[in-house]
């Protein structure tokens, strides 16, 4: 799979994991790096430490993409000032798009988060939307500019799994963009699962850094991405009814 290359608008990377940095910490981001190979770390501008003794930007390599998020947005036009900051700071064109109005439930928006993706392409920037799978948002976003959709698998934070799974596959079968699975995967497995069906990457933050060895369990990440992924570009056998593995003529007679 050396020429397997994820291709997001004008960026290429090797590595299909993507750390969310909500939960950073120094051992989680060198995990991340080291361990499961990660080229994409997300940053939420909007998200102050109480402490101020830990800044995530001196956590990661200069090598390591930034994917900025307007994580705090409740609207598309708080989105586009958000992505404007993180613009000047660090100079991202890649933005994760997240409208989130409702802190219960931290459901995105899909209505705002469409509005949101068209004022951000129109403005230079390359648009990864979060949203709740759902075709007919998904296709608006694809025509208002998306470089790539990122439904959310379950909750975020949850640890739940591929709750969305169908929709998610109606999304993989009707969208011709990279669909990065975001939020809620909670265990390898899970991602194995997204990667067979054909998702071009996964996002993970709480799943690692909740766990007893964040070293090793990055690096069972990395391992469960790369399988689903020679999975998927392998072919799954169909499933069918019971039948040998072997022929059953030809078996030599006493």
């Amino acid at each position: 799979m050396e020429n397997d290359v994820l291709q997001i608008g004008g960026f290429s990377f090797t590595s299909r994991f993507i750390l969310g940095s909500g939960k950073y910490s120094l051992e989680l981001i060198e995990s991340a790096i080291t361990q499961a190979k990660a080229e994409i770390i997300t940053l939420a501008l909007r998200r102050a430490n109480p402490q101020g003794l830990e800044n995530v930007l001196d956590f990661i390599p200069k090598h390591i993409t930034l994917l900025p998020n307007t994580s705090g947005a409740r609207n598309a036009e708080e989105a586009l000032r958000i992505a404007r900051l993180a613009r000047e700071i660090c100079g991202a064109k890649l933005i994760k798009i997240e409208v989130i109005a409702d802190s219960k439930y931290l459901l995105p928006n899909n209505y705002e988060t469409t509005k949101a993706v068209e004022l951000l392409a129109n403005d230079g920037f390359t648009p990864l939307p979060y949203m709740s799978a759902d075709l007919y948002a998904a296709r608006d976003m694809y025509n208002a500019g998306a470089a790539a959709i990122m439904p959310l698998a379950a909750p975020i934070g949850s640890n739940k799994g591929l709750c969305a799974k169908e929709f998610i596959q109606i999304l993989l079968d009707e969208i011709t963009l990279p669909i990065i699975v975001d939020a809620g995967l909670g265990s390898p497995a899970q991602a194995c699962e997204a990667m067979q069906m054909g998702a071009a990457a996964v996002m993970v933050n709480t799943a690692i850094a909740e766990s007893s060895s964040i070293p090793t369990m990055a690096r069972a990440f990395a391992l469960a991405v790369e399988s689903g992924r020679a999975a998927y570009l392998a072919g799954l056998a169909p499933i069918s009814a019971p039948k040998p593995s072997s022929p059953i003529t030809g078996f030599l007679r006493d």
